[in-house]
């Protein structure tokens, strides 16, 4: 039987047992400071076939939530509660506070699928993903081992993993960050869990490709499964949830409908969230201070090109033998002062061609100029000085710092490279910089690790800054943030734009994003540009079939 056919027989409870039954959850954390309160008398529950969004910022709990029920929250961590019980396939109600490590894995991929937020770290890199996705498979002796090699190709053509039988045989590091995502999401609809707790399952995807996740999530709620969803994007939550609770420094500050949270919400803390999500609606305001209008940017020099690329071509060797055209002639230009924001899905060549830009690859045909003089094809040792004048802000900071660096000597690096200050006068420069982006000076001496993503992110704006760039790349600055802190990111590049004359080319899938901070757009697809235009002209008046495709896809909370 394959997983379709047996998602189709899946019979839906008939009796109103709770799926999942949490009351008075309670966990905490031993520290060297004391003890942490992570989240505090949490109670809710899922019926079988509904979809429970659980939202809120960064450190409101709703991780710690997820790992606590799949048993995951960690040898430092202490559990509790009224009651966390799950009914599982043959109908027994498992105490899931007594399980033991054995019973949990037995529990974990057939009775509960969690999917992790970070991809990268959750699959092994020893093995290939087909193995990873056959894994829960074989382990609960749902097929024949002849069998499993046919459902795993199933698995990911149905999460949207282009040519499976290929995927299947590589490894997670040959994946792009969207691939990776749906294999991981594959692994965990392998043993068709009654249960799928899904911690930010969407973040690493564009909408096309989210929507068809979203899909299958909305598949499986039919068929009788129970979905936990956390996330940071309420317009998701909006389109996929039948309930959404809200949670805020541990606690659980409201619950209820999808509609009556998202359309009426009663907390102020609910209020605050919505109000910092990008829309055509607020764009020119603060999305951090709803209502105050950010300030006004300066005027773009249409008359001075910064960055000028020129029918630019990239193709890559695939495995196999085959050649992929990553980039097909493209042209464009950003002006000083300006924003231009790239949109696609993954795959398009958005990622290459800030590559490119950087020239940090090379590419096949065509040029790109940088203040009107050649860039592309200058010898390393002529641009490496020049470098300073194009800076870039990944998606990551945390893969892109040194973890042995403190705070300091990360912004400290381009420093040293890119001026001649001596080392009072660079310490003098780092806290200014440390101030620009709104940083404390007492986080100079923390490593990565000890920050939060917001500060992270934050830290990365103020390395980029310390070399006085006159155009930063941000290449998904801001899909791994809760939206408040989103909000923040975003209006600080803005403020900083305003204020310094920055230009900046904005890549991201995340369409609400790019219309919130640019003034003009390109849209990618296979390698080449299909429409480019002012954010009114592409958003308002879409002309190519694939950009009205992209802006049908984005959830909007609003239309609820």
């Amino acid at each position: 039987m394959n997983i379709q056919t047996s998602l189709q027989t899946f019979l839906t409870a008939t009796d109103e047992t709770p799926l999942l039954s949490v009351s008075g959850l309670n966990v905490s954390f031993s520290t060297p400071q004391g003890r942490v309160d992570a989240v505090r008398d949490l109670s809710l529950e899922i019926a079988p076939g509904e979809i429970l969004a659980l939202v809120g910022e960064s450190g409101s709990g709703k991780s710690v939530t997820a790992r606590a029920i799949v048993g995951l929250a960690g040898a430092r961590a202490a559990v509790c509660a009224n009651t966390l019980s799950l009914t599982a396939h043959n109908g027994q109600s498992l105490n899931l506070l007594e399980l033991s490590e054995k019973d949990w894995r037995e529990v974990r991929g057939r009775e509960i699928g969690f999917i992790l937020q970070d991809a990268l770290v959750s699959l092994d890199p020893l093995r290939t993903i087909g193995r990873e996705i056959a894994e829960p498979i074989l382990t609960h002796r749902l097929s024949s081992r002849r069998l499993v090699s046919q459902q795993v190709v199933e698995l990911l053509r149905r999460v949207g993993v282009p040519d499976p039988e290929v995927r299947a045989g590589q490894y997670a590091h040959e994946l792009s960050g969207g691939l990776r995502q749906r294999a991981l999401i594959a692994s965990a609809l392998a043993a068709q869990p009654r249960l799928l707790v899904a911690d930010e399952p969407t973040t690493a995807l564009d909408v096309s490709v989210q929507k068809r996740v979203l899909a299958i999530f909305r598949e499986l709620a039919a068929a009788g499964h129970g979905i936990l969803l956390i996330t940071h994007d309420l317009s998701v939550a909006a389109q996929l949830a039948d309930r959404v609770a809200v949670m805020q420094k541990g606690r659980l500050v409201e619950i209820g409908p999808a509609r009556n949270v998202l359309s009426d919400p009663q907390h102020d803390y609910t209020r605050r969230l919505l109000a910092a999500v990008p829309s055509a609606a607020n764009r020119g305001q603060r999305l951090s201070e709803p209502g105050m209008p950010l300030p006004s940017r300066q005027a773009v020099r249409s008359d001075q090109r910064l960055l000028e690329i020129r029918e630019i071509s990239m193709s890559f060797w695939r495995a196999d033998g085959s050649r992929l055209q990553a980039v097909k002639k493209v042209s464009l230009h950003i002006d000083r002062g300006e924003t231009l924001g790239i949109v696609g899905e993954s795959g398009s060549g958005k990622t290459t061609l800030g590559k490119l830009a950087l020239a940090l690859q090379y590419p096949d045909a065509g040029e790109v100029l940088f203040e009107g003089r050649p860039w592309s094809t200058l010898p390393e040792r002529v641009r490496r000085p020049l470098r300073a004048g194009i800076q870039t802000i990944s998606q990551d900071p945390l893969s892109s710092f040194n973890p042995r660096f403190t705070v300091e000597r990360i912004i400290d690096q381009p420093l040293k490279l890119y001026t001649e200050l001596d080392r009072a006068g660079r310490l003098e420069k780092i806290v200014k910089l440390m101030e620009l982006v709104g940083l404390s000076q007492d986080l100079l001496t923390r490593r990565p690790t000890a920050l939060s993503g917001g500060q992270r992110q934050r830290v990365s704006i103020a390395r980029a800054l310390a070399a006085e760039p006159k155009l930063l790349i941000c290449d998904e600055p801001v899909s791994a943030l809760d939206v408040t802190t989103q909000a923040q990111v975003l209006d600080l590049l803005v403020e900083l734009q305003t204020r310094l004359g920055l230009s900046m080319i904005f890549i991201s899938h995340d369409l609400g994003v790019v219309q919130h901070v640019s003034r003009r757009i390109v849209v990618m697809k296979d390698g080449a540009v299909v429409e480019a235009g002012t954010v009114e002209q592409v958003f308002e008046r879409p002309q190519h079939a694939y950009t009205r495709e992209l802006i049908a896809s984005v959830p909007k909370f609003r239309d609820i």
